[in-house]
This record gives structure tokens, sequence and C-alpha cells, in this order.
């Protein structure tokens, strides 16, 4: 199974059907977190898609390049203003390299689950060690898999429900740790349907992954604002270090 790539059906419709997540009260402390590990060095964006990200972290000075798998997506970021600032390589986030090095690479959204084998995730964090300067910060943001809030003996679950969008997700390959979320978004007078698989990940394998691309943990919190993580935490933000090379020998 191959990573996830949004069609234009579906990037036409994106920031519409996410427009909550724009908003300033969930970007800004993301970006204030993003810009202090950044450290006045450049940022590489992971799935950059239409630059909800990206693009705030650059007008905040921070020199950003994304990399996006969708060609429509990407499309949508160029169109808008400031895109200038944010030059968009159109690659997989698993192999693409692009020129220099980066203070601070991240993903977040739960972009990793769309890359829907373990060797393919495990690859992008080695992709992202090797963009990242010494000492530098891997930042991933992704919920807390939910398999506990599915009915007992249950493969499915409502997890939105509102006039203009309702979200279904079932759980397809437990082994696999594979499964779909499905959409029906009432956007702009028309019904959209969308359905994608994703494989998603425990924080400890998370961890794992770090530990084979030479990273290693330095902050986990359960969101932006850097509350503790627990075991009740629905969500986390990750924070991994390319260790610094010990001087002498």
């Amino acid at each position: 199974m191959a990573s996830i790539i949004w069609d234009s059906d579906i990037a036409d419709v994106y920031d519409a059907v996410n427009a909550r997540q724009f908003d300033p009260a969930i970007v800004d402390p993301m970006v204030d977190v993003l810009f202090e590990l950044a450290r006045g060095g450049s940022a590489l964006e992971l799935a950059v898609g239409t630059g909800r990200v990206a693009l705030p972290l650059a007008a905040r000075g921070i020199p950003v390049h994304g990399i996006e798998l969708s060609p429509a997506m990407a499309a949508r970021l160029r169109a808008k203003p400031g895109a200038e600032a944010v030059p968009v390589t159109v690659a997989d986030m698993t192999t693409a390299r692009v020129h220099g090095s980066f203070r601070l690479v991240y993903v977040v959204a739960n972009s990793i689950m769309n890359v829907t084998t373990q060797d393919e995730q495990v690859a992008v964090f080695a992709n992202a060690a090797a963009h990242l300067d010494p000492g530098g910060s891997f930042v991933v943001e992704l919920v807390v898999p939910q398999l506990r809030s599915f009915p007992q003996d249950g493969a499915a679950r409502v997890f939105q429900l509102d006039h203009d969008h309702v979200g279904i997700e079932t759980l397809d390959d437990a082994a696999a740790q594979i499964a779909w979320s499905h959409h029906w978004m009432r956007v702009n007078g028309r019904l959209v349907r969308h359905s994608a698989a994703y494989r998603y990940v425990w924080p400890s394998e998370l961890d794992l992954m770090a530990r084979l691309a030479g990273l290693r943990l330095r902050h986990r919190w359960s969101g932006w604002t850097k509350e503790p993580f627990t075991s009740d935490s629905p969500s986390q933000v990750a924070v991994y270090e390319l260790p610094t090379p010990a001087a002498g020998g």
C-alpha cells in the first residue's frame, strides 16, 4: 500500500473543510513552538499541504522549504500570498532530498500516518535525520491511537458528526495497524465523499523509529502549548533531536 496522495477533488476543498484548523488560536501556538525550535535557522516541512503552517512560519522570518506528494495540494499553496517565500518540492517525503540542511524538520496534522507501511514510516524518520543540522530537531504531531473508542467487538466508530461533516473510522487490519477514515462533507452546496487509509503509530513505536534514525527524544507534549503527555492524552507533539557529535575522538 503506497503513500496516500490527495487529488484535486480534495485539494480544492481542503482549506474549506479544515477551516477551523486555520484559526490563529490553533496555528499560532504551533508556529510559536516551531519558531523557537528553529532558533533562527531554516526549516523543512514534510507534507506541507496548502501551507497552513509553513506560510505563517515563513512570515515570522524562518526560511521554510516544503516537500509535498500531491501536485494539486502544492498548486494550492503556490497560489497563496507569501508563497514565494516557501519553495515546494513535489516528491515523496520518504525519499526526497532537497538542497542544504535544516535546523528544524517537522511533519504535522497526522501526515506521517498517510505513509501506510512501517518500513516507509521508518524511512520518513531517516530522511528527516538526513536533512538535519547536528543539534537540530525533528517534530512530529500525531494522534495517539484511539482503539479504546471503538465499540466492544466493533470495527467502526463515528469520530465527527456535524451538520456539514460526518466522519467514520474503520479498523480494517489491526495486525498491520491499518484503519480507514471515511468522510462525507458538504462544501459550497455540494457533497464531497472521501476515504483514505492510514497507518496508526504508538508513541513507543515512534520513539523506536527515531532511534533507528539516530535521533533521541527531547520532549513529548500533549499539544502545542506544551501540556504534559499522559496515558490519557489523545494526541502528542514529539520533539526528537539529532545529537551533536562529541568533540575529539
